[in-house]
């Protein structure tokens, strides 16, 4: 199990619907992704995360309180194809009322942390998109550098995001 000084990251399985759903609908998820997650949606985004422990043995997990025990949002490492690479990715999706706690660095961090000391790999990404500033301060933050940009097909839209780069020491 990964944790951090307050967080600790469970799997998402079907129980966590309600949660899940609260993180991608808020206001700032869905100006950032364009898009409204519908109960289909949220399913399945479920779907994808039990594919992704399945497949990678990681995924985004939920990022909760160790001391409150409440749900901050979803934190987690993902594989990623990015431009024709296979990388590691870490991503954040905070709930609102958690921004500006830390919470997205600590877990980013643990994220880091964990790929580099049990999966060995050399390098982690974050794919950002340029309005969210929030999110590149958190990479930055966790000593990440822009290196760059890559354009993801969501639905039938093409999203500029920034890459930004830690290498394993």
């Amino acid at each position: 199990m990964i944790q951090s000084k307050r967080l600790v990251f469970n799997e998402i399985d079907d129980s966590d619907f309600d949660e899940v759903a609260i993180i991608m609908r808020d206001e700032g998820v869905q100006r950032v992704w364009e898009h409204y997650f519908s109960d289909d949606d949220v399913k399945e985004w479920i779907e994808d995360r039990k594919r992704g422990y399945k497949n990678n043995g990681a995924d985004y997990f939920l990022a909760i309180n160790k001391h409150t025990q409440e749900v901050v949002g979803q934190i987690g490492l993902l594989k990623e194809n990015i431009a024709g690479e296979e990388v590691w990715g870490i991503g954040y999706i905070l709930k609102s009322r958690y921004y500006g706690n830390g919470y997205a660095a600590e877990g980013a961090m643990a994220m880091a942390d964990y790929a580099f000391d049990t999966l060995k790999v050399p390098k982690v990404i974050c794919d950002i998109r340029p309005m969210n500033k929030s999110s590149i301060e958190v990479a930055k933050r966790i000593g990440m550098v822009e290196t760059g940009i890559f354009v993801k097909e969501y639905g039938d839209k093409k999203m500029p995001h920034l890459i930004f780069e830690l290498y394993n020491k």
